[in-house]
């Protein structure tokens, strides 16, 4: 129905590389529309139907990789090689579903009547809203419309509007792979207000799935609530990594160099509060910065680069700002602590920093940076750290350096957090769940749990 284009423009140089629709509320309505046509004989095609389509999608998916790398990286930044990394992460999610679409069992439950019968069925919950934010344009895709799309679920999909070109190419695919018509719907838009207000509103949508901010996460909740719409929120995150006294503080703080600057900082489940125990904070510090003054700052296609631009120029300031709160309230700037100078040419760069003496009175301590600065803070043996790393209002993913058994598994049971790490910075694939208590948000995505979230429990009682 649109006709009107909004720009895509390339982070690293503010090149515009495409235009695409810029779609509104009646657009949105009439693809909702379109996805509950298809549900009827979508929801009713074989589970093995559905997971040949899906399988062949990975497939593509593994032959365009490096071309849909080379994409995301012109349109979000990331480096190349990074950028390829999360292609083969989001086609996991694809092959694993195609796998999960044919488990999904119902069970008969015994009845204390000899002449009833109790059958549990799992039936698709119908037409499924999706929006996908813009520092994982690949994968957070296929980890929402794959389970949707396994359950039998038809689907409406709004990308970020920074990063719609990832979202077309990947509907692209689907297309070839068999997905039939009106199944599988696209709506691009650079106000996401209405949109989202219209897949809060309509009642042919069934399901919310939204990652995102905690603040929008929020207001979507609360709009669906009237409906009563099911809703899965994957939201913001304040990681805290914890570096015991027993621990390898070089191998602590390799393992935290990484982590720290993935995908230069714009990750909910890198780390905002780095707990290092005061008796090896300064050999952590060493290992941590030399790493971190090695990282390659830059446009994410040339060669040799580590960190790429941050998505805007908000972003940025709201980088800058932390730090300067930061240094003026006593902490030390290691290395970094500002914009990367000459290279810019239009890009959004922030150079890879590290602060030491962070204290919970400053603004980085509190708030989730999305950016690449490490706040490091150092603990004594008297101080309660679990109940430092717990003192965040949000509880996505936490992580622990230890080599004794017992404070691994005490540390993991306290920390009130959806994903915890012990002695590892990568607890994420798409066979285990992924998602986050209180602030962080609802349900899990991925493993088993993440097909459930799209399945209605049917129970049939039968007197014989």
């Amino acid at each position: 129905m649109s006709q009107s284009e909004f720009e895509v423009t390339n982070p690293a140089t503010g090149d515009v590389i495409a235009h695409v629709p810029d779609q509104g509320r009646a657009d949105a309505r009439q693809a909702i529309e379109r996805a509950n046509a298809a549900f009827a004989s979508w929801s009713t095609t074989t589970a093995y139907q559905r997971a040949a389509i899906l399988r062949r999608a990975w497939q593509l998916m593994q032959e365009r990789k490096q071309d849909l790398a080379n994409l995301m990286t012109r349109e979000q930044g990331k480096p190349l090689k990074t950028a390829a990394i999360e292609v083969q992460y989001g086609a996991d999610f694809l092959l694993w579903f195609s796998e999960e679409a044919k488990r999904q069992y119902g069970e008969t439950i015994p009845s204390a009547r000899a002449d009833q019968r109790f059958i549990v069925q799992h039936h698709p919950v119908g037409v499924v809203a999706a929006i996908t934010p813009w520092n994982y344009p690949v994968s957070m895709i296929t980890r929402k419309i794959a389970p949707a799309l396994a359950a039998g679920c038809t689907v409406v999909l709004k990308p970020a509007e920074a990063t719609p070109l990832c979202a077309v190419e990947i509907f692209k695919i689907m297309q070839e792979a068999g997905m039939p018509d009106g199944v599988l719907n696209l709506i691009t838009a650079s106000n996401p207000v209405p949109i989202g207000e219209e897949f809060c509103t309509n009642p042919l949508v069934r399901k919310i799935t939204f990652t995102g901010s905690t603040a929008v996460g929020r207001k979507l909740s609360a709009d669906a609530a009237p409906h009563l719409k099911r809703v899965s929120m994957e939201l913001g995150g304040h990681a805290p990594f914890i570096v015991f006294a027993d621990a390898d503080p070089v191998h602590a703080a390799k393992g935290a160099a990484l982590i720290k600057f993935l995908n230069t900082g714009q990750a909910c489940i890198c780390p905002n509060r780095i707990y290092v125990h005061r008796s090896i904070e300064k050999a952590f510090l060493k290992t941590f910065t030399e790493r971190v003054e090695r990282l390659a700052v830059g446009n994410g296609l040339d060669d040799g680069i580590n960190i790429g631009p941050l998505v805007n120029r908000a972003a940025v300031e709201k980088v800058s700002r932390q730090v300067e709160d930061a240094r003026s309230k006593g902490a030390e700037v290691l290395c970094g602590g500002g914009e990367l100078e000459g290279k810019g040419r239009g890009g959004h760069f922030y150079l890879p920093t590290v602060l030491s003496n962070v204290s919970p009175d400053m603004i980085i301590y509190r708030e989730e940076t999305f950016g690449p600065v490490a706040a490091v803070v150092p603990f004594d043996d008297n101080d309660d750290i679990v109940s430092m790393a717990n003192d965040t209002n949000y509880g996505l993913a936490a992580y622990v350096y230890t080599r004794d058994l017992s404070t691994a598994m005490r540390t993991f049971e306290q920390l009130q957090f959806g994903i915890v790490g012990i002695n590892d910075i990568n607890p994420t694939s798409a066979a285990a769940p992924f998602g986050g208590m209180k602030d962080s948000g609802l349900g899990r995505e991925g493993a088993r749990e993440g097909l459930n979230e799209y399945l209605e429990t049917k129970l049939g009682g039968f007197s014989i």
